[in-house]
């Protein structure tokens, strides 16, 4: 539900196709997920309430119900064009006005989160500084995704996420800041 979405952390969704659902053991067991027939044997629900915990937030829920709504009025499609359309205005602009910036996304499609490396930069100074001026970014270090990051041998980067609520005006903010950073 976090992320794109925009709901509460610790919620989502599941989807598992019914012919492979029996297949599957959920991941912790309590009374709402099997049934305790004998000291030594249980039965786990048969539908996808297997996967569903007896105790949960109730409260992150309905906040993931809220984001769910929010997103269909908003329109789908019109959250992934803004997103995508922000996103590449953010590469396009690190890539033409930040000489030390490398964007690393890969990917034909690429969402709103943007990768980024700059050359010759403290990135704790550099998050500490954005952070001031209001700007939410992440250091993105090797080990966060250490197989891709071995193979292209890359460094740790900055990772920046636009949503369909941000402006080109913060994007100029973020440039602008970065360039006074150098």
């Amino acid at each position: 539900g976090r992320k794109f979405l925009r709901g509460p952390r610790g919620t989502g969704f599941l989807y598992v196709r019914a012919s492979i659902l029996p297949s599957i053991e959920p991941i912790m067991l309590d009374h709402s997920t099997a049934e305790w027939l004998e000291p030594d044997h249980y039965e786990v629900d048969p539908t996808a309430r297997r996967f569903e915990q007896w105790e949960r937030n109730h409260a992150a829920l309905l906040g993931l119900g809220h984001a769910v709504q929010e997103a269909l009025d908003h329109g789908l499609d019109a959250i992934a064009t803004r997103v995508q359309g922000l996103a590449e205005t953010l590469r396009g602009r690190l890539t033409d006005d930040v000489p030390q910036a490398t964007v690393r996304d890969l990917g034909r499609e690429r969402c709103g989160i943007v990768t980024f490396s700059l050359d010759g930069a403290d990135l704790a100074a550099v998050h500490a500084a954005l952070r001031d001026a209001g700007i939410n970014v992440s250091i993105v270090p090797p080990a966060s995704a250490l197989i891709d990051t071995r193979k292209r041998d890359l460094p740790p980067m900055i990772r920046a996420s636009v949503h369909y609520y941000n402006t080109e005006a913060e994007i100029d903010q973020l440039i602008t800041e970065l360039l006074r950073l150098r």
